[in-house]
């Protein structure tokens, strides 16, 4: 059984959020919770992936958004074996919570790709290049596309889709 797992960031991803349409999509996903959706802290965030991985027992897919992304990556230098691949869709600059110390620069050993746009208000798009280099993921830019999220117009997102099929078969 494949489960995808969905690690939301900052304040979850409400019910019109694309990562919500993903699970409502898709067969076997699984949210990781937070214990605190409103205080992003990355030790126990990544705790909280690293257990929901756990938790399966097979290796698992995931799909990540923003300090999500951080967590995951996080989580994915202590158990690499245990996740086939990673959409890291926008993620949020470590600088700016704080998180960089706590990031290690270590290629992922697994596939990942980073999403971002040219306009996110949570990183700027040399730091999601300069991440997605260290992480050694493949990298899109979608342009202006805000923070990737429903206030960038970012609900239903097939194109999305397509990206982490498109992963999913590398």
């Amino acid at each position: 059984m494949d489960i995808t797992l969905i690690v939301p960031g900052l304040r979850n991803s409400g019910p019109t959020h694309w990562q919500t349409w993903f699970e409502s999509t898709l067969s076997d996903t699984r949210r990781v919770e937070q214990a605190d959706w409103n205080q992003p802290c990355l030790p126990e965030w990544a705790a909280r992936v690293r257990a929901a991985i756990d938790a399966q027992s097979e290796p698992v897919w995931i799909v990540a958004h923003s300090f999500g992304c951080l967590a995951t990556v996080s989580a994915g230098l202590v158990c690499p074996t245990r996740i086939r691949a990673a959409l890291l869709v926008a993620p949020a600059d470590p600088e700016r919570f704080g998180a960089a110390a706590e990031l290690p620069e270590e290629r992922l050993a697994f596939p990942s790709l980073v999403v971002a746009s040219n306009n996110d208000p949570w990183v700027k798009r040399s730091v999601a290049e300069h991440w997605a280099g260290v992480w050694g993921s493949r990298y899109r830019n979608l342009g202006d596309a805000g923070h990737i999220n429903v206030e960038s117009g970012y609900g239903a997102w097939p194109e999305g889709l397509a990206l982490f099929h498109e992963l999913r078969r590398t």
